[in-house]
C-alpha cells in the first residue's frame, strides 16, 4: 500500500496537464483581451475615417459666403450613409445625432491643448463660431452615448468587472478639418491696404469706376515701418530669388508660384525695380531680353496704348513724344486728384474719377462714346474702356494704335493684370523680410502705364478684382480651394 503511494507520489506524467490547467483561464484571457483590442481598434478606424470625411466636406464649404454653414451641414448629412461594425449594436447606422459639428474661427497652435465637441480648447478659449464669414474649421466628434447604445459604444467580451473596471467603453474619436484659399500663377508681390479696412476696399471697386492706387516701393530701409500704398515682394515657395529670376515672375504669363491666404512671407533685402519685368505687357523690353525677358517668354499685351511713339525698323522702340507730338498721344490718364494734389492716404489713393473724355477725343477723334459708355457705364473704368478698344479693333484711332507695334501678341485682355496680396500692414507693423504675415485677400490691379524705374520705382494701376465673396469672381480661376485635417 506505501508502495503505492510512493509510486504515485513520484510518478510525473501528466504535469503539464495541471500547469495548463492553472494558465488556460490566463490564455484564454489574453486571446479575449487581444480579440477586444482588434474589435475596438476597428471600431475606432471606422469611426475616425467616417469623421474625417464629414470634417473634410464641411471644411470644403467654408468660403466666407453668408450660406457656408448651411452647405457645410448638408454636405455632412449627405455621408451619414456609414455604419460601424463593432460597436455593440452590430451594424450601427451612423445619424447626425451620433455626432457635434462645431465650427470654428481657428485652432490652438498645439496638438498638445485639446478641443472639446463644443470648440473650447483646454485653456479655456473658446474657437466656435456661428458667423458664416469668420468659420474656417470644422470640428467631427463622436457623441457619448447615452441611455440607448451610440456608435461609439462597445461592450468587451473580456469580464473586466472582475478587476473591478467596466464591461462598457465609449470611443469617441474626433476630427478637424480646415479650409485653405491659395492663388497661383501669382506675382509675388503685396501691397499695403490703402484703406482703413477690408471692408472699406470692397466697398470701392464695387462700382463701374475703378479706384486708382499709386504703388510706392518703401524707401526707408529694411527697418522703415510700410504704410498704405506701399508694396514689397514675396519670398516665393522655392525660396528667396535673385533679382533676375524675381523679374521674370513678374514678366512671364504665369509664375510658377502658389501664396496660401492662411500666411505669405516677405522678402528680406533691397530689392531693385522689377519694371522690366512689369513693362514687357507694354511691348517695351530691355536691351539684350536677357533671361525671359523676351517677346516669346513674355509677350505683349493686345492693347499697349501708354502714349508714346514708335520707331518701327529693325530695332523697334519706344519713346515719348516730342513739343510738336504731344497733342495727338495720350495713355490712360491717372485720377484727377494725382494731378490737383487732392489724393487721399498720402496722396496714394484716388477715387476712381479720371478724363475719360480727354482720353477718347486724343485717342479715337470724333467716334461715337455711344459704345462704350453701353458697355462701360457713365463713369467707366480704364480697364473697361482698355478692353473694349482690343474688342473692336475697327474703332477710329489717333496716331498711337491699340495693338502692340513692335512684336506680336498671344495674350487676352488680362495680361495688363497685377495679382497681388492685400495686407493690413499698420496693425501688422510689417518692415523689413521674413515676417509670415496674414493676407486679407488676393487683388488684381490693372497697370495703367508702364512702371518707373530707379530711384522710385513707381507702378499705377487701378484696382479691379478681390478674392473675397464681394468680389466679382474674377480670380477663381487663379484660386485653388482646398480643404485638409488638421487633427
Amino acid at each position: 500500500m506505501l508502495g503505492t503511494i510512493r509510486a504515485f507520489w513520484k510518478d510525473q506524467r501528466g504535469v503539464a496537464m495541471i500547469l495548463v490547467a492553472i494558465m488556460l483561464p490566463v490564455l484564454i484571457g489574453f486571446s479575449v483581451l487581444a480579440i477586444d483590442m482588434s474589435r475596438v481598434n476597428g471600431l475606432h478606424n471606422d469611426l475616425q475615417k467616417g469623421i474625417d470625411a464629414m470634417a473634410l466636406a464641411a471644411a470644403a464649404e467654408l468660403d466666407g459666403n453668408a450660406d457656408a454653414i448651411t452647405r457645410a451641414n448638408r454636405a455632412v448629412t449627405s455621408l451619414l450613409a456609414n455604419k460601424t461594425l463593432f460597436s455593440t449594436s452590430g451594424d450601427h447606422p451612423i445619424v447626425l445625432a451620433d455626432v457635434t459639428v462645431t465650427y470654428l474661427t481657428g485652432i490652438p497652435a498645439s496638438d498638445d491643448i485639446t478641443l472639446t465637441a463644443a470648440g473650447v480648447d483646454s485653456n479655456a478659449v473658446n474657437w466656435a463660431s456661428t458667423d458664416p464669414k469668420a468659420v474656417k474649421f470644422a470640428e467631427v466628434t463622436v457623441n457619448a452615448s447615452g441611455a440607448t447604445d451610440g456608435a461609439g459604444a462597445f461592450a468587451t467580451i473580456f469580464p473586466a468587472s472582475f478587476v473591478g473596471s467596466t464591461d462598457k467603453m465609449d470611443v469617441r474619436p474626433q476630427a478637424v478639418a480646415g479650409f485653405t484659399n491659395a492663388l497661383c500663377q501669382f506675382t509675388p508681390m503685396f501691397i499695403c491696404n490703402p484703406y482703413t479696412s477690408l471692408g472699406a476696399l470692397q466697398t470701392a471697386i464695387s462700382g463701374t469706376s475703378k479706384p486708382m492706387i499709386w504703388l510706392k516701393e518703401q524707401q526707408g530701409g529694411n527697418n522703415a515701418q510700410y504704410g498704405p500704398g506701399n508694396y514689397g515682394f514675396l519670398a516665393t515657395p522655392e525660396g528667396d530669388k535673385s533679382t533676375q529670376k524675381l523679374t521674370e515672375m513678374f514678366a512671364v504669363t504665369s509664375p510658377a508660384a502658389c501664396f496660401s491666404q492662411n500666411g505669405v512671407t516677405t522678402r528680406p533685402g533691397n530689392i531693385p525695380p522689377v519694371n522690366d519685368g512689369i513693362n514687357t505687357r507694354f511691348d517695351i523690353y530691355p536691351n539684350g531680353n536677357s533671361g525671359k525677358l523676351d517677346p516669346t517668354d513674355a509677350p505683349p499685351a493686345p492693347n499697349v496704348r501708354k502714349g508714346m511713339v514708335v520707331s518701327p525698323g529693325k530695332n523697334c522702340s519706344y519713346s515719348a513724344p516730342n513739343s510738336g507730338q504731344a497733342n495727338n498721344y495720350k495713355a490712360l490718364p491717372r485720377d484727377n486728384c494725382f494731378y490737383s494734389g487732392g489724393c487721399t492716404q498720402a496722396g496714394v489713393l484716388g477715387n476712381g474719377a479720371w478724363d475719360f473724355a480727354g482720353y477718347w477725343s486724343v485717342n479715337h477723334g470724333n467716334a461715337s462714346t455711344t459704345g462704350v459708355i453701353t458697355s462701360c457705364g457713365a463713369s467707366p473704368s480704364r480697364y473697361c474702356v482698355y478692353n473694349y478698344e482690343i474688342n473692336n479693333p475697327t474703332l477710329k484711332s489717333g496716331q498711337e494704335k491699340t495693338p502692340p507695334q513692335c512684336n506680336t501678341t498671344t495674350q487676352t485682355a488680362d495680361r495688363r493684370l497685377l495679382y497681388v496680396a492685400i495686407i493690413d500692414c499698420v496693425a501688422n507693423t510689417v518692415q523689413g523680410g521674413s515676417q509670415t504675415l496674414p493676407v486679407q485677400a488676393f487683388a488684381s490691379v490693372f497697370v495703367t502705364e508702364p512702371a518707373g524705374g530707379s530711384p522710385n520705382a513707381d507702378i499705377y494701376g487701378e484696382f479691379q478684382d478681390i478674392s473675397t465673396i464681394a468680389g466679382q469672381n474674377t480670380l477663381k480661376k487663379l484660386q485653388r480651394n482646398e480643404a485638409q485635417l488638421y487633427r
